[in-house]
């Protein structure tokens, strides 16, 4: 009989805001945003307080000045979050080495087989809220469960400082009465599509055949039919492979010439190449992103035989793109440039240039 894996997702509770709220006592009950106050500014993380309002992440700053007057917004310091996210890992260290962090706040852990030899996920995953409390001051929540899918949704489920266990007699129920829209992956363009097919909760998901949802939503109807039945074999992956490496950056004024898009694209270039030698993660292929003040997007890349290592290749093999984009009298209010197609090894021989593609 195959051993029922003991997986726990923690995801840290308004992890940047209650940062702040943490290090800056007048913040404390109040509703905050971290992120840009300017009108084209974004929030990164919502207090709790400013959510009741309906202020969520990635909404506009303005709308979210709209919807709660007296908010305050609050620079980030990433330095500082980075930090307590290492504190963070530590504590998830000392009870396993099987861990997938997926950003600064969030990460999967294995704990079928862990190091204090505890037979109980859940009181595992007690222990871990506990110390991430004393040795932070943080609150997080958390999801058990014999899958990766699983815990994810049940770490969402009594947010904040929650603690959520579905095993896998319960599984079945809880995913019949689950809205699709809160399962994890799919997005609100798919749970709309779902919608206008009937599929409101799990149960309706479940009552569609493989070959049905493969026809209406090709590849991942596949994968919608297996989490419908509580199947996610995916594995806690503690060497996750980065796939690209980016920056971007949202203007308070609109770009309005070419010349000022080659100026950004020179900053831009200095900026990525830093994150480059940081991560060790060269790459063939860069890609220009590219949002105009109408918020229509393009991104085009160009696929080159050697390893992207200087500015001064970025610099050019991103103009050559732009070149060919065509963007002549169009206002930016976006530019964004990355690194993928990565060499998983490192820095290898360059090699003579002998083909390139323009996607």
């Amino acid at each position: 009989m195959q051993e029922v894996r003991k997986i726990i997702h923690i995801d840290m509770d308004a992890f940047y805001a209650s940062v702040e709220q943490r290090d800056h006592p007048e913040y404390r009950g109040k509703p905050i945003a971290v992120g840009g106050a300017g009108k084209r500014g974004v929030v990164a993380t919502a207090s709790y307080e400013a959510r009741k309002f309906g202020v969520h992440s990635a909404m506009a700053s303005v709308l979210a000045y709209r919807k709660c007057p007296e908010i305050i917004f609050v620079k980030p310091r990433f330095d500082v979050y980075k930090q307590v996210s290492r504190q963070v890992r530590e504590v998830f260290f000392e009870y396993t080495d099987l861990v997938e962090p997926l950003s600064l706040d969030e990460a999967y852990l294995d704990v079928t087989e862990n190091k204090p030899q505890v037979k109980s996920a859940t009181i595992i995953a007690q222990e871990i809220k506990q110390k991430i409390k004393q040795v932070t001051g943080l609150t997080a929540s958390a999801g058990v469960s014999f899958n990766k899918f699983l815990a994810k949704i049940a770490s969402d489920y009594q947010k904040p400082d929650g603690l959520t266990v579905i095993t896998p007699k319960e599984a079945p129920a809880f995913i019949d009465q689950l809205p699709v829209s809160k399962i994890h992956g799919i997005g609100k363009v798919t749970a709309h599509k779902m919608h206008e097919l009937g599929i409101f909760e799990g149960k309706d998901l479940k009552s569609w055949d493989r070959f049905a949802l493969i026809r209406h939503f090709g590849k991942s109807g596949i994968f919608y039919y297996n989490l419908a039945r509580a199947e996610d074999e995916r594995k806690v992956n503690p060497h996750r492979i980065r796939k690209s490496v980016s920056v971007e950056n949202t203007y308070t004024e609109d770009i309005q010439t070419k010349q000022g898009v080659y100026l950004q694209v020179e900053q831009l270039a200095e900026l990525l190449l830093k994150r480059i030698e940081k991560s060790h993660a060269y790459g063939r292929t860069l890609t220009v992103k590219i949002k105009f003040d109408d918020f229509k997007q393009i991104t085009r890349s160009k696929t080159v035989a050697y390893l992207i290592t200087s500015e001064s290749q970025i610099r050019e093999i991103a103009k050559e793109i732009i070149e060919q984009a065509q963007i002549e009298d169009k206002a930016i209010r976006l530019l964004g440039i990355g690194v993928s197609n990565l060499d998983p090894v490192g820095v290898g021989v360059q090699l003579t240039l002998f083909s390139s593609v323009i996607e």
